[in-house]
């Protein structure tokens, strides 16, 4: 069976975890987070960064920082992860569903200022496939509302909007190391503060609610309780194992692009065919290769590859369902449209189809995900695609 993922070990990941055993410090903010954080300040720009042990902890500290609560509105794309809207459902918030691009399954920027209200606060992007969102019509947007931009850059590591690294261009970014990522730590994430009004209290939600690292770095004479947080902190032996694959992160980046474009070119003929769609890079955007996915034109004729493929030793598999019909959404009314009373900044009532995302239903409907790690081989990638083709040429 070729597996969909395989975490990919460079080498040196035990032998980091040894050394930070026996340094005498296992909790975390220790040597090796440090260099994990010195290296994305360095290598990408990110005002701040802070290790978490998750892309969900990087997230809920954002929903803390931007302040937001019960009553306030966030958009969200439907076609994402739960974390991306669960970490603002916890403040209390109000999620409002933004359809897909007819093209790519991001955020379709051009939906976005309609559901704009009096009561919204924050966007949350999410960079799909580690592919960038439009981020400047974003950013145009929450400049002329006073609204938070959050980047959800889980699968976006070392992919860039126009030059500029993803995670670095919202007012904070949201990165996963979840072992089915480009580079990773089991589990691990990242938050990026771009906006220097959030820094210092970002350490501090980081750190317990205290001033613990202001103290650690002598600039106060003792810490205490400050603040609202929480232990988002990752253990050493995280961090020294993420250490060793960043080291590795240009090798691995290169590797993963070949792939991708293996598949691309074994691929494009059917696709021009019509039997499926392929992945749209934006000209402003990069492609990391966090994944190669194809769309098919029905959930009938993806079920039906995926079986093939799966019978002939292939582990396909699709990826979201629409949140906006997940059994959280639906059971609670205070979240759908019809019950949000909806006005728009000037106060003005507006109609809001929440409930109607067509390009995220066609998404989660008829996406399908093709193996992609470091290991595969080339031969591998050739017989996936040589599969995919006989079952198109029946």
């Amino acid at each position: 069976m070729i597996s969909f993922n395989k975490p990919f070990l460079t080498g040196k990941e035990t032998h980091y975890i040894y050394d930070a055993v026996y340094g005498g410090k296992l909790s975390g903010n220790g040597v090796y987070t440090k260099k994990c954080q010195d290296f994305f300040e360095q290598r990408y720009g990110f005002g701040k960064a802070l290790m978490t042990t998750s892309c969900t902890d990087a997230l809920e500290m954002a929903a803390i920082l931007s302040g937001v609560g019960p009553g306030d509105e966030v958009i969200v794309p439907s076609y994402t992860f739960v974390s991306s809207a669960l970490a603002f459902v916890r403040q209390g918030c109000r999620i409002v569903f933004a359809d897909s691009c007819n093209d790519n399954p991001n955020i379709d920027a051009n939906k976005i200022e309609r559901l704009v209200t009096e009561r919204t606060r924050v966007i949350v992007p999410v960079h799909y496939a580690g592919v960038a969102c439009d981020m400047d019509k974003i950013m145009d947007i929450a400049l002329r509302h006073n609204l938070i931009v959050v980047e959800d850059a889980a699968q976006a590591v070392d992919s860039y909007y126009k030059g500029r690294p993803l995670g670095s261009i919202g007012h904070m970014g949201c990165f996963s190391f979840h072992e089915t990522k480009n580079i990773i730590a089991g589990e691990g994430g990242m938050l990026t503060i771009n906006d220097s009004r959030f820094i210092r209290r970002s350490e501090i939600i980081w750190e317990k609610g205290t001033n613990r690292s202001e103290f650690f770095r002598g600039e106060v004479n003792k810490y205490g309780w400050v603040d609202t947080g929480s232990s988002f902190l990752p253990s050493e032996l995280v961090t020294a194992f993420l250490w060793a694959q960043l080291e590795n992160i240009d090798v691995i980046q290169q590797r993963r692009k070949e792939i991708w474009h293996e598949y691309l070119s074994g691929l494009l003929h059917l696709a021009e065919k019509g039997c499926f769609t392929l992945p749209d890079i934006p000209a402003y955007a990069t492609n990391n290769a966090h994944m190669f996915y194809i769309v098919c034109r029905s959930i009938e004729e993806r079920t039906a590859l995926i079986k093939h493929l799966k019978d002939n030793g292939v582990l396909s598999v699709f990826h979201y369902l629409s949140l906006h019909r997940s059994a959280f959404y639906t059971s609670h009314p205070e979240h759908r449209p019809e019950s949000l009373g909806m006005v728009d900044a000037d106060g003005d009532e507006v109609t809001v189809v929440g409930l109607d995302l067509p390009n995220c239903d066609h998404f989660a409907d008829c996406l399908l995900r093709l193996p992609m790690f470091y290991e595969l081989a080339n031969d591998e990638v050739g017989f996936v695609i040589d599969k995919i083709n006989e079952f198109y040429s029946r």
